[in-house]
């Protein structure tokens, strides 16, 4: 069976949206080692950082997905924040193989991630 070209449109979209979004998280997290390298960071500077890094890359995830979607982008924008932070998870529990910290952390670095994506997909 195959899939319909708006299908195929949507799912495009989304790769492109999470692929700008973990090019960005992957280029401020090489900066902010560089910085705790360089500066001694504490851990609570460290802890700002990467929330920073979760909505700047969410935000332009957003946008990216907006751009492309042009209608309904807001919605758009909040699965693209969604999705960033599934994967992330996924990453976390294929790496770690546990889910270490606190119910209060997951739930809020996810609205994080999809406010982000939500407030990117409506200022695109």
């Amino acid at each position: 069976m195959e899939k319909s070209g708006r299908e195929n449109g949507a799912v495009s979209r989304i790769l492109k949206s999470l692929l700008a979004s973990y090019a960005i998280t992957g280029m401020m997290l090489l900066v902010l080692a560089f910085l705790l390298y360089k500066m001694d960071l504490d851990e609570k500077a460290v802890s700002a950082g990467i929330i920073a890094i979760y909505v700047t890359a969410t935000v332009i995830g957003g946008i990216v997905i907006g751009k492309m979607a042009g209608s309904r982008r807001f919605v758009w924008g909040m699965l693209s924040g969604a999705l960033y932070f599934a994967l992330l998870l996924l990453i976390t529990l294929g790496v770690y193989r546990t889910l270490d910290g606190s119910m209060t952390n997951f739930v809020m670095t996810f609205l994080l991630c999809v406010a982000g994506g939500t407030v990117g997909g409506m200022i695109s």
